[in-house]
């Protein structure tokens, strides 16, 4: 007799934001709910209200992943921006229950400027490459 076995994949869709750090603004930007495409979402000052606004971020936008760009400089070592970045990550953990991934990242900025000229949204823009970029890897 003939048996017919089924297999059943589980998968499980994921809203993320990312993450553009910067010493003055910060970046953000967000995926679908399905956790394929990243759309620019907000540019916010980096100061004190800076952790409380990515956590009100966090519970609006229903995110349950943070991808931050890891900055290298041209010899793909730390750049100077990193040692903030690190602090900031810390500080972040502490304040969010939530998984908090690294996506290397290399002249974002300089990237969402090219493709879309200089604009308020910029630093959000380079979030959403960062974020795609982590997403398309995640894809394969």
């Amino acid at each position: 007799s003939w048996q017919i076995k089924f297999c059943v994949i589980y998968w499980r869709a994921m809203k993320y934001l990312g993450i553009d750090y910067g010493i003055k603004r910060v970046g953000l930007a967000t995926s679908d709910p399905d956790g394929k495409v990243a759309f620019p979402l907000d540019v916010l000052s980096n100061d004190k209200r800076l952790i409380l606004r990515i956590k009100q971020a966090c519970a609006s936008e229903k995110i349950e992943s943070v991808v931050i760009g890891e900055s290298k400089d041209f010899g793909g070592k730390n750049n100077s921006i990193m040692k903030d970045a690190k602090e900031f990550v810390k500080t972040l953990k502490k304040s969010l229950d939530l998984p908090i991934h690294w996506e290397p990242e290399f002249l974002t900025s300089a990237e969402a400027e090219r493709l879309q000229g200089k604009h308020g949204m910029l630093d959000a823009s380079a979030a959403a490459i960062i974020l795609k970029s982590y997403l398309d890897k995640k894809k394969k």
